[in-house]
């Protein structure tokens, strides 16, 4: 049986304050975690718990306080610093034994066998029914990408390969650093979505000498929100979304990939980035979504948006560095979700190889993350589901040029009628299992198109902008003032009900402005959506072109001194191994 907090309050706690999360129960844990001498966090409304630091000795007594499910220690925060790279199986040397370089083909984390374990190498050779001529490899098929910009590597540089969409981030200000990729993770996963070298024949992509990813012809719009540092404020990834749905016609956005995720107070039936995803989906696009990388220190839902049922939400598979599918289990880092919402699906997570951004943040900060073995330099190493949502997002764009009438709902439908169940791993959170894009096209061959209509409640956009930042945020340093309460990078009032009903309609942009401010050029010239210069004052009142942008460079000891972050930001949001812990989040909290 449970006691109150006051039949507790002789007991005097002792230790050193822990991190912990607190499941059931939240009103009376709070008032407990208080009389303890602890700090609440934050407020976790989907557990109706709450992240908190309690003496060590009042742990025993928070776990018998009445409705409190479960007291979890909370991981220690691991920095994406740390695991950059991550080849804890030695893939790279394995793959150098051979010939003294790099091998590929060896190599269990490389884009050419990621391609071929998930079936996208046999999609490659079958044809367009729409047209003889072509192979399913993509073609025709725009995936928006919104992250942290895209630099036309080698393997991104052929022409029409990026497009660039507007620039949301604080970087558009910077010509230096206007729609590149400074940090290195956007770049990272459009080589898996979509690379190609540009010497690579076509019908050769099987080549393991190129460097190809899933949908290699397919257009990657590269829609940056991320800063060079990786700041963004959960205003600017809506405005993102919006963007791609008004501007869907725009080389035929079918798909957006979101490789992020935000500790959202609030359940996704309020939550605006949630309603602003449903949006896209009801608009034709499939929307991929990383399910978080929290799951190494415990039972976590899965992050604002992938929470959202109707999005595709994407886990990362772990092959221990083998070839055998037998050993495959469900990556340890993967956010387990809960009964009423997990992953729909994996794909490939762990030590994946995809293109790297000399002096980018993780290139400069992480050297790890270079490919032992490769003689060229141009390739780069990281896990987390971030990758792994961008395999997926290369497999739907198969699909849809397979057969472009296919719904969102169709799409997934077949990934998951498709899967593979993972052999020896029977963990739910493996949702439908492993992804199978060549099952998913035999289905489609087969006319075995699923009748698949999602049905869940609709997101209203209605609950507050605050509650989706999860607890992180956005911090000037000219005046040390976060971005905080319901408005936006410009300090424009958010007004819920009006910005919802014009996402829903698909009007929430008008050219170059979203919700009354001008926030980038209003059409395309040559391949790009300029910037404009933000004559609009933030949200402390001071005028962006007051900012010294001239100084900043995409290196990243420049940012440490000019950076949009708080303190907090140095261990935060954008990087490619480990969202749920790192992502919109006062790092204080853990």
């Amino acid at each position: 049986m449970g006691v109150t907090p006051s039949a507790a309050a002789a007991e005097a706690p002792t230790g050193p304050l822990v991190p912990v999360i607190v499941e059931g129960g939240a009103a009376a844990a709070a008032a407990e975690v208080q009389r303890l001498g602890g700090v609440v966090d934050l407020r976790l409304d989907i557990l109706d718990g709450l992240q908190a630091r309690v003496p060590a000795g009042g742990l025993p007594l928070l776990s018998r306080v009445d409705g409190v499910r479960a007291v979890t220690p909370d991981g220690p925060l691991v920095t994406l610093d740390q695991v950059w790279g991550d080849d804890t199986t030695g893939e790279g040397r394995e793959a150098t034994l051979k010939t003294g370089s790099w091998l590929a083909s060896v190599d269990q984390g490389s884009a050419f066998t990621v391609t071929k374990d998930t079936g996208a190498q046999d999609v490659w050779g079958k044809s367009d029914p729409g047209n003889g001529d072509r192979k399913l490899t993509g073609v025709g098929v725009g995936v928006a990408l919104i992250d942290t910009g895209v630099t036309r590597v080698p393997g991104l540089d052929a022409a029409g390969k990026v497009v660039d969409g507007p620039d949301l981030s604080l970087d558009s200000q910077a010509d230096n650093l206007r729609h590149g990729d400074g940090y290195g993770h956007g770049t990272h996963l459009a080589g898996l979505i979509a690379g190609r070298d540009s010497a690579a024949p076509r019908g050769n992509e099987k080549d393991e000498k190129w460097f190809v990813g899933m949908a290699p012809d397919a257009t990657i719009v590269n829609v940056k929100v991320g800063a060079a540092d990786g700041s963004v404020d959960v205003s600017q990834v809506i405005a993102g979304i919006d963007w791609v749905v008004t501007n869907k016609a725009s080389h035929n956005i079918r798909v957006l990939n979101l490789s992020y995720g935000t500790d959202s107070t609030q359940s996704y039936q309020l939550d605006p980035l949630a309603h602003a995803v449903e949006s896209a989906w009801r608009a034709g696009i499939v929307v991929v979504v990383a399910a978080g990388n929290d799951g190494a220190s415990g039972a976590r839902p899965l992050t604002m948006p992938a929470i959202d049922p109707y999005v595709i939400a994407v886990g990362s598979s772990n092959n221990h560095g083998t070839p055998a599918p037998e050993d495959d289990l469900v990556g340890a880092w993967t956010n387990s979700g809960t009964t009423a919402r997990r992953p729909d699906l994996l794909a490939p997570g762990k030590s994946v190889v995809s293109l790297r951004v000399p002096s980018s943040y993780a290139d400069v900060g992480h050297p790890e993350g270079l490919v032992y073995g490769d003689d060229t330099g141009r390739l780069f190493r990281g896990s987390g589901t971030s990758q792994s949502a961008a395999v997926v997002s290369g497999a739907a764009a198969l699909l849809l040029q397979r057969n472009p009438k296919l719904t969102p709902d169709q799409v997934k439908g077949l990934l998951k009628d498709s899967a593979d169940k993972l052999m020896l791993d029977t963990s739910p959170v493996q949702g439908a299992g492993d992804l199978d894009v060549k099952g998913a096209v035999e289905l489609l061959e087969k006319g075995s198109v699923p009748k698949y209509a999602q049905s869940f409640t609709r997101s209203s956009g209605t609950g507050t902008l605050d509650a989706a930042r999860g607890g992180a945020y956005l911090t000037d340093p000219a005046t040390g003032t976060a971005l905080r309460g319901e408005q936006d990078v410009f300090g424009v009032a958010w007004d819920a009900t009006a910005w919802a009903a014009a996402s829903s309609a698909r009007t929430a942009w008008s050219g170059g402005t979203w919700r009354g401010t001008a926030w980038t050029g209003s059409a395309w010239v040559d391949g790009v959506w300029p910037a404009v210069v933000w004559t609009e004052p933030s949200w402390t009142g001071i005028a962006w072109t007051d900012r010294p942008w001239s100084r900043m460079s995409w290196r990243a000891d420049d940012w440490q001194r000019m950076s949009w972050r708080g303190d907090h930001w140095a261990r935060m949001s954008w990087r490619a191994d480990d969202w749920q812990r790192m992502s919109w989040r006062n790092a204080d909290n853990w």
